[in-house]
C-alpha cells in the first residue's frame, strides 16, 4: 500500500497536497480568435508542423476554422492579384495548377 501511495504522489500533484492545502491558481486561459487559428493552423500546415496543427484546432470551433481558412484564403488571393495586376480568378486557378478560364 506504500508504495502505491509513493507511485501516486510522484504522478499526481493532488495527491501531494495536504487536505487542507488551497490548489495553487490556475493561470486564466489565453483566448485565440478565428483568424490566429487559421493563420496557425496554415502555417503549421506549409512548415508540415502537426504540434502547430494539432494546437490550432483547439483553440476554435471547426466551423470557425473553416471560416478563418477561408477569408485568409480570400484575402491572399486578392492580395497577390493586386500585387500582380491580375484579377482574383487567374491568380486562383494558376495556385491551384489549374488551366485558364
Amino acid at each position: 500500500m506504500a508504495r502505491v501511495r509513493t507511485l501516486l504522489n510522484s504522478l499526481l500533484p493532488a495527491a501531494r497536497r495536504t487536505p487542507g492545502e488551497r490548489r495553487p491558481p490556475a493561470e486564466p486561459r489565453r483566448q485565440h480568435n478565428i483568424f490566429e487559428a487559421a493563420a496557425t493552423y496554415v502555417t503549421g500546415c506549409v512548415e508540415e508542423d502537426q504540434d502547430r496543427i494539432d494546437e490550432a484546432v483547439t483553440w476554435v470551433s471547426p466551423e470557425a476554422l473553416t471560416f478563418g481558412i477561408n477569408e485568409l484564403a480570400c484575402r491572399a488571393v486578392i492580395a497577390l492579384a493586386r500585387e500582380r495586376d491580375e484579377s482574383p480568378e487567374t491568380v486562383a486557378r494558376h495556385l491551384l495548377g489549374l488551366p485558364p478560364a
